[in-house]
């Protein structure tokens, strides 16, 4: 909880601790957090809310109660204020207070994306998104083609390092995808290189370290680049190896058909799987390896199978060519969605429906003395009347539309006798 107090409800100013949250401006008392970094049990307990605002730039810890604090007090030659921020006096722990400034940071972050993505929505259209995507699709001649993704890269990059944030970049190309104006392919080297510029954010925390922790930082912030180097390397410079790409349009083929798979996605791939990997790999490594060495192979082979059966299923048993064999709850998402949908008609408010429609009316089904029945559509394999418009041309009775004998009266369409008709 203190990583998320200190990291995502707050922004650091002039180099002091000084933090905004959503209702006020918080700050943190820095010499606790170094003293927790560093292993210093003395100050572990102690609060994480800063009560005095010292002017010099040393800090001085007091172990006075907030809400017996006075405005000011002196301690030898340093006269400090009391801080004017949004929690000085209040008695909650500091877990309730980085909790209710994590809802608010999570909910200030959520609305300005959801504004950002529906503002895009309305301005990216007409003319505007045609000459965005002539720019953005558009490939470097023939010899250098294949510098178009790498070019992509520096500009999701540079992107980046101007927002500081990789997660506003990608929510800002998402609905650009959605309308047509990025491809998934160009889209794909520029969250790469969003990746690589959103490690500049902790390579310049780490210059700014003091000189006897520069080389810790700077080595930790180089672990962040390298690694996201080697993604790259491993998913991209060969087109083979762009896998991402055909799952990124499954997946959203997936979502298309079934609205709550992305909410189910999330939940399983950031939530209960890292979780089932983290708890099984504090049993030890033999519990991680008994565990997931199975579960590996079991997803290898499942994966196997899943590609002969797309490119050459003769290869396969014939049982195997389909998973049909299974039970049906565990080759289709139907069952589920069958459930998923009646559990949430349950919480929410069916809309009226129309009256139903009269049913429909066959011509053999109108008395005879009706002169000029309405149109009709016949069931196929009627011989006596056949459909309208696949007449034969001798047949007198049913003559085609608009070759009709003279002799024949020909009332208009639509104006038939009310008490011998039905509507259609």
């Amino acid at each position: 909880m203190y990583l998320f107090y200190y990291n995502l409800t707050s922004i650091e100013l002039c180099g002091k601790c000084k933090y905004l949250s959503p209702a006020g401006k918080s700050e943190l008392d820095k010499s606790v957090i170094n003293s927790i970094a560093t292993g210093d049990e003395t100050l572990r307990n102690h609060s994480l809310i800063r009560i005095w605002c010292d002017p010099s730039p040393s800090e001085v810890v007091t172990d006075m109660p907030r809400a017996d604090a006075n405005i000011s007090w002196t301690l030898g030659n340093t006269t400090g204020e009391k801080c004017q921020h949004l929690f000085v006096d209040t008695s909650l722990p500091d877990l309730a207070v980085g909790l209710i400034l994590l809802a608010g940071s999570l909910t200030l972050l959520c609305t300005c994306l959801i504004l950002l993505v529906k503002l895009l929505n309305s301005v990216l259209q007409g003319q505007v998104a045609k000459v965005v995507q002539t720019v953005i699709n558009t490939d470097f001649p023939h010899p250098f083609t294949w510098v178009t993704g790498y070019f992509a890269m520096v500009v999701g990059a540079g992107m980046t390092f101007v927002v500081q944030s990789s997660s506003v970049f990608t929510s800002a190309i998402t609905p650009l995808i959605g309308l047509g104006v990025i491809s998934i392919e160009r889209a794909y080297p520029l969250t790469l290189g969003s990746n690589i510029g959103t490690t500049t954010t902790a390579i310049l925390a780490a210059l700014a370290s003091p000189r006897e922790k520069l080389s810790s930082a700077f080595q930790i912030a180089l672990c962040h680049f390298f690694f996201n180097i080697s993604g790259i390397l491993l998913w991209y410079p060969i087109p083979c190896t762009r896998l991402p790409i055909h799952m990124a349009k499954a997946l959203g083929r997936r979502t298309a058909k079934y609205r709550w798979f992305a909410v189910l996605y999330l939940l399983i791939c950031f939530l209960l799987l890292p979780s089932l990997v983290f708890g099984v790999s504090m049993a030890g490594w033999r519990a991680m390896v008994g565990v997931g060495a199975p579960f590996g192979a079991l997803l290898a082979c499942v994966a196997l199978v899943n590609l002969l059966q797309n490119r050459s299923p003769a290869r396969l048993p014939k049982w195997l060519q389909t998973w049909d064999f299974l039970p049906y709850w565990m080759h289709s998402l139907k069952p589920l969605d069958r459930l998923i949908t009646r559990a949430t008609l349950c919480c929410t408010h069916p809309e009226p429906r129309s009256p139903p429609l009269p049913a429909r009316v066959y011509l053999e089904e109108l008395p005879t003395a009706t002169p000029s029945p309405r149109l009709g559509v016949l069931p196929p394999g009627t011989p006596s009347s056949p459909r309208l418009g696949v007449l034969p041309p001798d047949t007198p009775s049913s003559p085609r539309l608009g070759v009709l004998p003279p002799d024949t009266p020909s009332p208009r369409l639509g104006v038939l006798p009310q008490h011998n008709a039905t509507r259609l």
